[in-house]
């Protein structure tokens, strides 16, 4: 089912309870603040960061949550959003901060029991939800994975497929006056990409699916969004434990992406059996190592792993590419000069056609693209694809800055708001300019992961961050080079999704025309 109205404002306004309850906590917010910082001061020199709103608050801004902490931001680096009487959350745009918590205190902070309990009726033991010998033991194998050869050849052969197959489609529609959601033909793209990487298999989106697929990515599409409102909603624990509202409709997606997963597990474990797949899939690899870690390369937590990736991999490069096309669309002039990049630094060999110059998309030529990758880099600096993310701190601390936070609390970076940050970028800080990323001969001159924290840092730094590349630029060359782009309605503001990952919303509603 889709949703007509949001669910959690659904929950919200068939419940007088629940709306008794909300006026109650906002009148009471504002005192509930000064007594929580009286007591946690009281006899003691700890200091704490401000106070400057409450979970409720942000729950009325759900919508336009970002943008709410973003001017929150710009009157302090660091600050104190209240959950609950005696408990709130730290906020952070400060580098030092981040840093602290990513990497010179990496040990203290992590995802935690809190976090967990939110993802892991999605995301099970995943390594986005998981701390200590499951997060190490994925990393390890994902490390390995990342580093190899053959990952990155199939990568890129796909990647170039799925960008023709794409470009094939869209040039269906060029020159009419057709308006499509590019948007949603990145998706499908991608989404063909990672489950040719992951699985093996070929679901051709562009040119539909069956009913099985479809209503797993409505389940997973819906699921996310679900998970993410879990932490600002203070009752999902009740509806959970009573299986109402959004609660239950979490429940059954699950069931459906379960179930689609596990699918896809035994059909490749009957093939491998058979000796008919060539094993160059992630999946097949994970179950070629099973012999050697069978108690914990279970069906369940491949599944696991699986998934996480299958939502790293096809969320993250389908949102920042529809919001890089977005920005070219307002930026004409940044769109032409990729355009005289990408048609240069392919050269001659790219040919007339679409096929021809995506096989002759090279390594060597992609790094080359150096506007292009300041242009990407640009793109997620004001759209990250993880606009919000955040650690539990496991004992006591003192952050850089001076100011204190307590074990169990959540302190939480966002990449959203830092980019938006004049004290962090300059005065042109909500300004679109990829030129900021080069220096005077055109080399790509990368920031600090701690002031531009897109792909995290430390420790758990994204190990998928040279594969987002690859693919964004594949594609980005593949279309720029042959396409242009206009806003159906120039005049039109832009929002997003409320997911784990920046998804325009409702889409990116463009006309296209051939070069």
């Amino acid at each position: 089912m889709a949703f007509s109205v949001p669910l959690l404002t659904m929950d919200l306004l068939l419940d007088p309870c629940l709306l008794l309850l909300l006026a109650a906590a906002l009148v009471a917010g504002p005192l509930l603040s000064a007594v929580a910082m009286w007591r946690r001061s009281r006899g003691r020199k700890r200091l704490y960061h401000r106070v400057v709103g409450t979970n409720f608050q942000m729950l009325l801004h759900f919508r336009q949550q970002y943008d709410y902490a973003t001017n929150l931001s710009r009157r302090h680096r660091t600050f104190r959003i209240l959950n609950s009487p005696f408990h709130s959350d730290v906020y952070t745009c400060d580098p030092a901060v981040v840093e602290h918590i990513l990497r010179t205190n990496f040990q203290n902070y992590g995802k935690g029991t809190f976090n967990y309990g939110i993802m892991n009726d999605l995301l099970g033991d995943g390594i986005f939800a998981v701390d200590g010998a499951h997060w190490r033991h994925q990393r390890k194998l994902a490390s390995h994975e990342f580093s190899t050869r053959a990952l990155k050849d199939i990568s890129g052969a796909v990647f170039k497929k799925n960008s023709v197959r794409l470009a094939q489609a869209v040039a269906e529609v060029a020159d009419s006056n057709q308006a499509i959601d590019l948007q949603d033909w990145f998706v499908k793209s991608t989404m063909d990409s990672i489950f040719e990487v992951s699985f093996g298999t070929e679901l051709n989106s562009l040119q539909g699916t069956n009913a099985e697929t479809r209503e797993f990515l409505r389940a997973l599409d819906e699921s996310t969004e679900l998970i993410n409102r879990r932490y600002i909603d203070p009752l999902w624990k009740v509806m959970r434990f009573i299986n109402v509202g959004s609660a239950a409709v979490l429940k059954d997606n699950v069931r459906i992406i379960d179930d689609y997963i596990h699918r896809l597990i035994r059909s490749k474990i009957a093939q491998m059996s058979n000796q008919k797949v060539d094993k160059l899939d992630i999946l097949s690899r994970f179950l070629n190592e099973r012999p050697n870690d069978p108690e914990n390369l279970t069906d369940r937590y491949l599944r696991d792993i699986i998934l996480n990736f299958i939502i790293a991999g096809k969320d993250t490069t389908a949102g920042t590419l529809s919001w890089f096309i977005y920005l070219l669309c307002r930026h004409p002039p940044v769109e032409e000069k990729i355009f005289e990049e990408v048609k240069e630094a392919v050269g001659a060999k790219g040919g007339v056609s679409v096929e021809e110059f995506a096989a002759n998309v090279t390594e060597e030529s992609l790094g080359k693209m150096t506007y292009l990758h300041a242009a990407i880099t640009e793109t997620l600096r004001l759209y990250p694809a993880v606009p919000l993310d955040g650690k539990i701190c496991f004992s006591d601390d003192s952050l850089p800055d001076g100011y204190d936070v307590k074990a169990g609390e959540f302190i939480l970076y966002q990449p959203y708001a830092m980019g938006r940050m004049k004290y962090l970028w300059g005065e042109d800080a909500e300004i679109f300019r990829p030129e900021r990323w080069l220096d005077a001969d055109g080399n790509f001159c990368p920031e600090s992961p701690f002031k531009f924290t897109a792909f995290q840092a430390g420790p758990r730094i994204c190990l998928g961050k040279e594969f987002a590349y690859r693919q964004m630029k594949i594609f980005a060359a593949v279309l720029l080079r042959f396409f242009t782009f206009k806003l159906r309605d120039e005049e039109e503001a832009v929002h997003y999704k409320m997911t784990f990952t920046l998804f325009m919303n409702p889409g990116l509603n463009v006309h296209v025309f051939h070069r």
